[in-house]
């Protein structure tokens, strides 16, 4: 019995004694340095600048193929990566470097073609998602689809 009480004894003993170690004169210099940097890279984000956010091709007749090149300009402090790019229809079809990494100052080009579908004034959407701080860009086409002559006559 004297033998278990002594060994609690013992054991709070040791258990109030190590509680009384300052935790901030064990944490080395050179980790809260790291830290720091790690944390402040966490915060770079690349930027993703198009010349031109809209383009429009004006009157085009129905059906004809058209398409124009978004360029852009990675302005941000990181690597820029293009995930994903989707229009608003079937009829738009986006094409881009895919999962490219694009330093900071180099430029790029994405590719929208517009297959010509719909009647009048249309207006299209390609949503761009990439490593951004916003994480998506929106271009747009426009253009105003004039009738077939075979639509016009009947």
């Amino acid at each position: 019995m004297k033998r278990t009480i002594l060994m609690f004894a013992a054991a709070g003993a040791m258990l109030l004694t190590g509680c009384q170690d300052n935790a901030s004169d064990k944490v080395k210099a050179e980790n809260v340095e790291a830290s720091a940097e790690r944390d402040a890279q966490a915060t770079v984000y690349p930027e993703i600048s198009f010349e031109e956010t809209e383009f429009d091709f004006g009157n085009i007749a129905k059906g004809t193929n058209v398409e124009h090149v978004f360029k852009f300009t990675n302005t941000g402090k990181a690597p820029l990566v293009i995930t994903n790019a989707s229009s608003s229809c079937g009829c738009t079809v986006p094409t881009y470097p895919k999962n490219e990494t694009i330093q900071p100052g180099e430029t790029g080009e994405m590719l929208v073609k517009f297959n010509g579908s719909g009647n009048g004034q249309v207006t299209k959407t390609v949503t761009v998602s990439a490593n951004t701080e916003a994480g998506k860009e929106q271009l747009k086409i426009k253009a105003f689809v004039e009738a077939a002559e075979t639509e016009t006559a009947s």
